[in-house]
């Protein structure tokens, strides 16, 4: 997403567009040698990624950064939707050629063009996302073509050049069409580049759902594409679909849905926020006004706004909502995909709640080194991959544009600190499967190149250090450059669909241009930071603690609602508020401990409303205990030459053996193969794996028996390899090594369990170095050995780790509750909403919001974008807590409100799921 601020305006028959709002203003505090420094630093770690996907994946469509091998449909494992952007046409070469040019890089991107124009073949029998091949093919080569032309036009290079990318992006786009042949202008989710829509041959054209970011994201490229051919059948239909989007938004509260049904239009998915799945939607209506001129995308646009601000916006989270009931949060945590938004408020001039939205996901970004793929609204993991997405460097950009401040180019420097860090490997960046461990995947999505260098490039840069005007340019939600010029270019012969035939709309109440930022903040330069200054321990502040804590922080002189996290049965105090709240404890004879509320009893109606929360936080808390039980998983770092601890494998936990989180240091030492490689029996070559970390194979007996083998043959940790080839930590679920049913209290080692494929980078790695090295650990160590301080973070003492530990309940305690609800006095066991709801796959659509699950389950279900969101079963941290109103009322309409809002809830965890 981005592009400058702009104004259009109309004059005479022509639209102007005028770029004038981003423009921001100089700081001293930065000299420019610093900023030279950083973005030749992002210059190194392109070519570093670039190279290797060049080198070792070229013609494939993604590089496979720890295996070093370029990644082919249908020959790796299938990763369900996220495979959807793989359509055999190199897509990484496609996604990254205008990167090229803004990086200064003319010569490769004249190698790169010319590789597209005689390799790349469009017409390849297989299934791929309308939505990522609009976005990343057809934008990048629509981009490609804008800065060729340019270049061409300037003299810079590129003379040869006769639009033969123009020509594979109508091809391209013709072979798009067809998916729009539905009755609602919507296109179909899927397609066959070769065969299309609905034929045998096509294997697809039977899906009945998309989501709203998927349909909604399609004018940009089709605008661009009829404007550059004069081809008006491309724009027409991208705006049919808006249109429908539009007419089926849910009209008393403006929001549209994460899902609708493509053939009648109704909402399939009732929950409506700013990420995934509607995300790019809202963008590219404010983008459509901006790129071509036409007042209705920005009444639309404000129209969203509006009920953004007014129901999803509470600063600094942005929280899902039902389009019904907006007043009721649909969810307990947010997706990393709208860390977006701030830049879409920057290009709408809304900068305060731009600057408080970045400032929390920065704070949770300098918690877990990364965003995580989603996290509860009290900054924990829920889910913990991070597939490099550059949404958050593209904020960060636009607020420094905006604002000037040198403290967005402290975070920046903070993302290539963190990437070289965490994410760099010998063959390129790979993605972090679990930002709690450290672990990689073998990933390195395309969207990386044409977006996160691009960004962080733009960043450092003064305007002599580009070869073009970058304000002369909008970018897609893929980063592609539009010249905004093609707003006079063409424009379609479709008369102009106005908001007025939906709804009638004051034009007094919206903006027409954002403000300019050299006005605002040219004689404030500490506007950015004064938003900020009560934010900066907002992260941290929301880490559970005990109650009187609470109370200090917040100065409030009342003690705030008591939480079920928090709740330890032996606290005298936390006794006393249950009591307060209607609550009781009562010593079950077999050493349980049962909870009863007599809401009658409670001292207020505020304080039955708070003991009602409290009794279904806990019925949710005590039914996720089983979950919780289950181990996370640990890491397996290579930490000799020439990985040096950058290649981290996904390691499934032993529920015996030594307890690597409690011992921070870990197991380190060298690997070496057992024999027999089984582990079955005595270890024949003791003297090879004394005082080093075995090797062994999966079968033939239990994996207790191997540890004890290994360990008196004098191993200090033991690694199992399974022994199903081809099996994957991104495909398979996370396994737990358990013990023989007898006492294992003898084993003392710590032994891990790898898949197949992680399992093969150990072996590949010791026949081609011989001397291999690993640290087995629950999370990944700081391994930038040439950083120049190699500072460790401090790590807490006992008694550090005490005072935390005693702050929350133990999985013991919350065990022996027996949780009992009692809506009148009589006790009576209360009907607990049931815990087993059904799981399922949302996903997006763009750039795979992939969930991290200890299990790994995704089922197939529809689409939504900007990227696949594929739902697992609910996180044990996403707990679905109502919102409570403060006003007295009787105590039969409290009850009647809150069965009510439970029910809701349970229907959207079905939307949901």
């Amino acid at each position: 997403m981005g592009c400058p601020a702009v104004e259009a305006r109309r004059w005479g028959d022509m639209w102007l567009v005028v770029a004038f709002c981003l423009l921001g203003h100089g700081h001293a505090a930065v000299t420019k040698e610093e900023k030279a420094h950083l973005r030749s630093q992002v210059l190194e770690m392109f070519d570093h990624a670039y190279g290797n996907y060049m080198q070792h994946a070229y013609p494939a469509d993604e590089l496979m950064p720890l295996t070093c091998r370029g990644r082919i449909r249908g020959q790796e494992p299938s990763r369900g939707d996220v495979d959807d952007a793989l359509g055999k046409f190199s897509l990484t070469l496609i996604d990254t050629l205008d990167t090229l040019v803004v990086l200064n890089k003319t010569k490769e991107f004249e190698d790169a063009v010319r590789k597209v124009i005689t390799d790349v073949n469009l017409d390849n029998d297989i299934v791929v996302s309308v939505f990522e091949t609009n976005i990343r093919v057809l934008g990048g080569l629509l981009g490609g073509h804008s800065v060729a032309i340019m270049l061409k036009e300037n003299g810079d290079g590129m003379q040869w050049y006769n639009d033969e990318l123009l020509h594979m992006a109508k091809e391209l786009g013709y072979k798009l069409l067809p998916a729009f042949n539905t009755t609602s202008g919507l296109p179909y989710p899927r397609i066959n580049l070769k065969f299309g829509i609905r034929r045998p041959e096509a294997r697809t054209g039977t899906e009945t759902d998309t989501c709203t970011a998927c349909a909604g994201t399609m004018i940009l490229e089709f605008a661009a594409l009829s404007r550059f051919t004069g081809i008006s059948v491309f724009e027409e239909h991208a705006r049919k679909a808006l249109d429908f989007l539009w007419d089926k938004r849910q009209r008393s509260s403006n929001l549209v849905g994460v899902t609708i049904n493509i053939h009648t239009g109704d909402w399939v998915r009732k929950d409506s926020g700013v990420g995934a799945g509607i995300d790019s939607y809202y963008e590219y209506l404010l983008k459509a006004y901006v790129l071509l001129g036409d007042d209705s995308y920005l009444e639309r646009f404000n129209t969203h706004y509006d009920a953004i601000m007014r129901y999803i916006s509470q600063p600094p989270l942005l929280l899902d909502v039902h389009i019904h009931k907006p007043m009721l949060t649909a969810r307990t945590w947010m997706d990393s995909l709208l860390a977006f938004f701030p830049g879409l408020q920057v290009l709408k001039g809304d900068i305060r709640p731009a600057i408080e939205t970045h400032e929390m996901l920065y704070q949770v970004i300098k918690k877990h080194n990364f965003l995580p793929e989603a996290f509860t609204t009290d900054f924990r993991v829920h889910w913990a991959q991070h597939p490099l997405r550059p949404e958050f460097a593209e904020s960060t950009y636009f607020l420094y544009k905006a604002t000037g401040d040198p403290y967005y180019l402290e975070v920046g420097k903070t993302l290539i600190d963190n990437l070289n860090k965490y994410a760099r490997v010998p063959c390129g960046f790979a993605a972090v499967k679990d930002v709690r461990t450290g672990s990689h995947e073998d990933r390195m999505d395309s969207f990386f190149l044409a977006e996160m260098f691009k960004y962080l490039y733009l960043l450092f840069s003064e305007r002599e250090d580009l070869i073009f005007d970058i304000e002369d340019y909008i970018f897609t939600t893929e980063a592609h450059l539009l010249p905004l010029s093609l707003s006079t270019a063409n424009p379609s012969s479709t008369k102009k669909n106005t908001t007025t035939q939906y709804t009638e709309l004051d034009d007094s109440n919206f903006d027409w241009s954002c403000p300019n930022t050299q006005i605002l903040f040219r004689n404030d330069p500490m506007y950015a930071q004064n938003i900020r200054e009560p934010l900066k321990n907002v992260v941290d502040k929301n880490c559970p603690r005990s109650p009187s804590r609470l109370d200090e922080i917040s100065g409030s002189g009342k003690m705030p609602p008591l939480r079920a996290r928090d709740f330890m049965a032996s606290n005298s105090e936390h006794l006393e508020i249950l009591k307060k709240m209607g609550v009781s404890l009562i010593h079950l004879k077999d050493g349980r401990v049962q909870l009863v509320q007599h809401a009658n009893q409670a001292a207020s109606s505020i304080d039955a409303e708070d003991g009602l929360r409290f009794m279904q936080e806990m019925i949710e808390l005590s039914s996720q205990q089983q979950k919780e039980q289950q181990l996370p998983p640990r890491a397996v770092q290579i930490v000799s030459h020439p990985f040096y601890g950058r290649v981290v494998l996904t390691a499934g936990p032993a529920q015996f053996g030594m307890d690597l989180s409690k011992h921070l240091a870990g197991a380190q030492g060298l690997v070496a193969r057992a024999e027999p490689y089984s582990g079955c029996s005595d270890i024949t070559n003791g003297q090879a794996i004394q005082g080093k970390i075995a090797l062994m194979q999966r079968g033939q007996c239990m994996f207790a028996e191997k540890a004890r083998n290994v360990q008196k043959a004098g191993a200090i940790g033991g690694i199992v390899i399974d022994d199903n080839e081809g099996s994957s930590s991104d495909t398979a679920p996370l396994f737990q090594m358990a013990g023989d049913g007898k006492s294992t209290d003898d084993v003392t080692i710590p032994m891990l369990f790898l898949f197949s494929k992680e399992g093969n980078i150990i072996l590949d790695a010791i026949r081609e170095y011989q001397q291999v090295e690993v640290l087995l650990s629950d999370k990944a160590k700081d391994r930038d050995l040439e950083s120049e301080s190699g500072e460790q973070k401090p790590v807490e003492n006992d008694s550090q780790k005490q005072a935390l530990e005693d702050l929350f309940m133990t999985p013991e305690e919350i065990a022996e509750l027996l949780i009992v609800h009692e809506e009148e006095s009589p006790v009576s066991q209360p009907e607990v909403p049931s815990s087993d709801s059904p799981s399922g796959g949302d996903r997006t659509s763009e750039r795979d919001i992939t969930p991290e699950s200890q299990e790994h389950k995704t089922e197939e279900t529809e689409h939504s974008p900007k990227d696949n969101v594929q739902t697992p079963p609910e996180n044990s941290e996403d707990s679905t807590e109502e919102k409570m109103d403060n006003k007295v009322q009787p105590m039969e309409s409290i009850l009647a409100d809150w069965k009510e809002d439970i029910e809701a809830f349970e229907m959207m965890e079905k939307d949901e799921l």
